[in-house]
């Protein structure tokens, strides 16, 4: 079902020349276009469906540097400072709150694994504090988890996928951007040995540098152009409740749940320990890269046979530039919401908070997710194809990034000095 964003009125037409056309519009790709806007470069952004309309608009909406890669953890700064000036940036309210976020634990084991990481930050100077069984009743009364402990930063946040990437659309837009939407990229355009343009089903854009913001539809894009990006799709099934009152105003990862209070009162939940994966024809082609992941998180995840599976079947793999491409066939995915997974979610909320027990389910609703081997994106010019950059592989933290990482895009597309050091996030360390 789709997701009901703050609409935005995008171009009609595709124009002939850019400077850098952006494929994708999510919110990465958004970021970008609104970092080049700004320093007066032309940009067109290029949707196949309508922006936002995946996983941009059905996440989570945490902004966390909690339990982050140490690599991964300067951009996640980044875009903390972002968040905290986009609704000034964009002139329009984006639901960003400084709300904090905090873990509980109900093993050692989990305990441990925060304690280790609260240890390895200690350089950072965050605000990140760990957590009694006392502290964590005091921030969120009235549960009943038997937790040993926590970890909390009160700096960290929240902000609403149904506002922000339509209000940076907006703010894009105003600055000079084109964006249009129900326009597939379908293949690159080269000359002279280097990208000088993307074939669109509205015909040819001429441009300099091009962006890949994708998502999971990038490592199908790729392949076309004879380049390997090895990334899976997993689902991750939501709920999201009628406005009630709740145990807290910060975000709440469990075990086997997580829950976060939203703009109009209500919460999101979701079976933290658990993401449906389907079973695709990539899953054969790359699946020996995540045997480590696998072997870690085997009780997490949950193969499937599923409609996912199905849909993908038919999706060609190569195809000419006149050709229609798997991209117009599906502009939007739109991945099956797993029932026993949302009931679980709730389940394991409701006993650690019982007053999740009187909560009314307002809608549900699914996101698929690319991941990569390492659970980080990769944002580099791509050394094999000059003139691209990519910006994919998110693993389900696209949005929190997503404004360092799009301006970090921006960066390297135009040869401006990086927002952060991109070297974690380079293509060649496949």
């Amino acid at each position: 079902m789709a997701i009901a964003i703050s609409p935005v009125k995008t171009s009609a037409r595709m124009p002939r020349r850019t400077g850098v056309a952006i494929i994708g519009g999510g919110i990465v790709g958004l970021s970008a276009a609104l970092t080049l806007a700004e320093r007066g470069i032309a940009v067109t952004v290029l949707e196949k469906g309508r922006i936002a309309g995946e996983q941009s608009s059905r996440n989570l909406g945490w902004v966390r540097k909690t339990i982050r890669h140490a690599v991964d953890l300067p951009l996640a700064i980044a875009a903390e400072q972002l968040w905290h000036g986009m609704p000034e940036r964009v002139g329009s309210d984006v639901g960003y709150t400084a709300s904090g976020i905090m873990y509980v634990a109900r093993t050692r084991a989990e305990m441990d694994s925060y304690e280790e990481w609260f240890s390895s930050v200690s350089d950072f100077g965050f605000d990140t504090r760990l957590l009694t069984p006392e502290e964590i009743d005091r921030l969120a009364p009235g549960g009943n988890g038997s937790w040993i402990g926590g970890i909390y930063t009160p700096s960290d946040g929240r902000a609403e996928p149904t506002l922000a990437p339509s209000a940076i659309a907006r703010a894009a837009m105003a600055k000079g951007a084109v964006i249009v939407e129900n326009c597939a990229a379908r293949s690159l355009v080269k000359s002279g040995g280097r990208v000088s343009g993307v074939m669109t089903e509205a015909g040819e854009l001429q441009c300099d540098q091009v962006i890949l913001a994708g998502g999971v539809m990038t490592r199908r894009f790729l392949g076309n152009a004879g380049l390997s990006f090895p990334t899976l799709p997993v689902v991750a099934s939501v709920i999201r409740t009628a406005p009630m009152d709740g145990p807290t105003d910060i975000a709440v990862g469990g075990p086997d749940f997580s829950f976060r209070k939203g703009v109009t009162g209500g919460y999101t939940i979701i079976q933290r320990a658990a993401l449906s994966v389907p079973l695709i024809a990539d899953s054969m082609l790359v699946g020996h890269r995540y045997l480590p992941l696998l072997k870690s998180q085997w009780k997490n995840i949950r193969i499937s046979l599923s409609r996912e599976a199905l849909d993908d079947m038919p999706l060609a793999r190569r195809w000419q530039a006149g050709d229609q491409t798997p991209f117009e066939r599906r502009r939007t995915i739109d991945p099956r919401v797993d029932r026993g997974l949302i009931a679980e979610a709730l389940r394991n909320a409701s006993r650690a908070w019982p007053v999740f027990e009187t909560a009314r389910i307002e809608r549900t609703w699914a996101g698929m997710i690319d991941v990569t081997p390492d659970s980080l994106p990769v944002i580099c010019n791509v050394e094999q194809a000059p003139g691209l950059t990519l910006a994919s592989g998110f693993s389900g933290h696209g949005f929190g990034t997503g404004p360092a990482a799009g301006q970090l895009a921006a960066d390297l597309a135009t040869g401006s000095t990086p927002l952060v050091d991109p070297a974690p996030y380079r293509f060649d360390r496949f």
